[in-house]
């Protein structure tokens, strides 16, 4: 019997990550399966008791578990303790489950080098504080930023985790502004739409930054969004239409997911099969 792997959250209907991950798995000629097994935060505790039961090797976790799958944890590494969430399980042999973030590392492999360099001791917006916000932010410290500016919707519960960032990162300036305001955007080297909106049966029509904002900003900055499907969001489009570089989130996707098969198999799968592989499906 091959191998069982499988992506938990809500809603998954559109995820790519099963072609991913099997075309990943196919490069290093194992046999084993990933399905995408629709997951509503309050089935959270029955779908861990089932992917004990029925052998599963490791999965992966996304929205809306991402924060909540700590509690379950038996171990994790450094990734997951310090951006307090984790997208990817390894369950070993006596059933124990441990914890890594991998978005954090597909986050950054996805900024070309050249870019790497030049954020060093720059100030940077992050549009959103959940999930991928958080790796973001992790990914941010280690190119050694100097600034990163939080936008979200509600200050009041954004604001515990700003203090934790404070404390977790003394080196590195964090500001917080309403998701409406400009706040710091035009002093940024990049911004960062870690928010859903833009995203294919969500708000694909949507983009984070009016198209004023977008118009209006300096030619160097580098826009970055996360969302990856579909593959050119309005975002994206209109940036570049604007004459601003892009980083599209597709290359994270496929980063992070190269990652986490890595940390299941110990062999590290072909990046481009797998990249080839989310293209054709989406």
């Amino acid at each position: 019997m091959g191998l069982k792997f499988a992506l938990i959250g809500s809603p998954i209907g559109h995820s790519v990550s099963p072609y991913i991950h099997a075309a990943g798995l196919k490069s290093l000629g194992l046999d084993g399966t990933y399905e995408a097994l629709d997951t509503p935060a309050e089935d959270l505790i029955q779908r861990i008791k089932y992917l004990k039961v029925n052998d599963y090797k490791g999965f992966n976790i996304t929205i809306p578990l991402k924060v909540p799958m700590k509690l379950f944890l038996d171990g994790a590494d450094e990734l997951a303790n310090v951006s307090g969430c984790v997208n990817t399980i390894l369950i070993r042999d006596d059933k124990s489950f441990y914890g890594y973030n991998t978005d954090v590392y597909g986050f950054k492999t996805a900024i070309p080098e050249d870019i790497q360099k030049s954020l060093k001791s720059k100030s940077v917006s992050i549009i959103g504080t959940g999930g991928a916000s958080r790796a973001a932010v992790v990914a941010f410290t280690q190119l050694g930023v100097a600034k990163i500016n939080l936008f979200t919707r509600n200050i009041i519960n954004a604001s515990e985790l700003v203090k934790y960032y404070r404390e977790t990162f003394p080196n590195v300036e964090f500001n917080i502004f309403q998701k409406s305001s400009t706040g710091e955007l035009f002093k940024s080297a990049m911004i960062v739409n870690a928010s859903p909106v833009g995203m294919k049966g969500y708000s694909a029509d949507e983009m984070p930054l009016s198209l004023q904002v977008l118009y209006e900003m300096p030619k160097d900055v580098i826009i970055y969004d996360i969302v990856y499907n579909p593959i050119k969001t309005k975002l994206i489009e209109k940036s570049k239409e604007f004459g601003l570089q892009t980083i599209s989130g597709l290359d994270m996707l496929v980063y992070q997911a190269q990652k986490a098969i890595e940390i299941w198999t110990g062999k590290e799968p072909n990046f481009d099969k797998m990249k080839i592989a989310a293209l054709e499906n989406l």
